[in-house]
C-alpha cells in the first residue's frame, strides 16, 4: 500500500478506519502492557496522532486528563464524538501536527503515540530522520522530569511473530539507537464476528492478499497483529 492509499483512508474513509481499529486487540493486551510500564492513574497525558481515539478512549477512564491531537480533522472528529459519549470531562481534542504540539513544556506525565510516527517517516522520506526527530523532541519537551514517552507501532499485520515491514525497521532502530528507547512487543489481534465483516474491512484497508491470513475460530475470524511498544523515561 502506498502513501496515497493511507492518506485517502485517513481523510476520506475515517469511518472505515475506525471500524478497523475498534476490532483490534480483542484480548486487551495493550492496556495491560501500558499499565505495567507506567502508573496511569491520575496521570496527565498528551497523545500525538490520536486518530479516531483508539488509545484515547481506553486511557480516559483512568487518567487525570488527556489531551488528544491529530493532524486529520475527520479522524479527530470521530474521537471527539466518542469521548463526548463517555460522559467524562477529563479530555480535550484538537488538530495539531505532532512535530509542533500546542501545549506547554513539561505539562504531562506521559506523552504517547500509536501507529502514527512511522507515517511521518513515510510521508517525508527525503528527510525522515529530521521530521521524525522533531516529533520525538516534541514528546520529550511536553513530558515533565520523571515522566515517560511511549511509542506504539506495528510489527506485522497478519503475523503471529514480529515481522515488521522492512522500511519500518529502520525507524525502530532509530528509536532505540539514536533516542535510547527500550522496547517490547505484544499481540493485538483483530477479531470479527463474521467472515463477511472481516473481508469488508480488511480488504480495502490492507489489500486482498491479507484475507489469506485469516484464522477462523469458534470465537470469530482472527487476523493476527504484532505490535511494538517503545518507551523512555524523561
Amino acid at each position: 500500500m502506498d502513501n496515497n492509499h493511507w492518506r485517502n483512508l485517513y481523510v476520506n474513509q475515517s469511518k472505515l478506519y475506525d471500524r478497523l481499529v475498534q476490532s483490534e486487540d480483542y484480548e486487551g493486551n495493550l492496556m495491560l502492557a501500558l499499565s505495567q510500564l507506567y502508573p496511569f492513574n491520575d496521570a496527565q497525558v498528551v497523545e500525538f496522532g490520536a486518530g479516531t481515539g483508539r488509545i484515547t478512549t481506553q486511557l480516559t477512564p483512568g487518567v487525570g486528563s488527556i489531551y488528544a491531537f491529530d493532524l486529520t480533522p475527520s479522524m479527530i472528529r470521530i474521537a471527539h464524538r466518542k469521548l463526548r459519549q463517555s460522559n467524562r470531562s477529563n479530555w480535550l481534542t484538537g488538530i495539531a501536527d505532532s512535530r509542533a504540539m500546542p501545549v506547554p513544556a513539561a505539562c504531562a506525565d506521559v506523552a504517547i503515540e500509536g501507529w502514527s510516527f512511522v507515517q511521518i517517516m513515510t510521508w517525508h522520506m527525503d528527510a525522515w530522520r529530521k521530521h521524525l526527530g522533531w516529533a520525538i523532541q516534541e514528546m520529550l519537551r511536553v513530558v515533565r522530569p520523571g515522566g515517560m514517552a511511549i511509542l506504539i507501532e506495528t510489527l506485522g499485520t497478519g503475523e503471529t511473530m514480529p515481522k515488521p515491514p522492512e522500511l519500518f525497521t529502520t525507524a525502530y532502530d532509530y528509536f532505540e539507537k539514536e533516542w535510547n528507547f527500550s522496547s517490547n512487543w505484544i499481540r493485538t489481534d483483530y477479531r470479527f464476528e463474521r467472515l463477511a465483516e472481516a473481508q469488508a474491512i480488511i480488504g480495502p484497508v490492507f489489500g486482498e492478499a491479507m484475507l489469506d491470513k485469516f484464522i477462523v475460530e469458534s470465537e470469530g475470524v482472527i487476523l493476527p497483529e504484532c505490535t511494538g511498544i517503545w518507551w523512555r523515561y524523561v
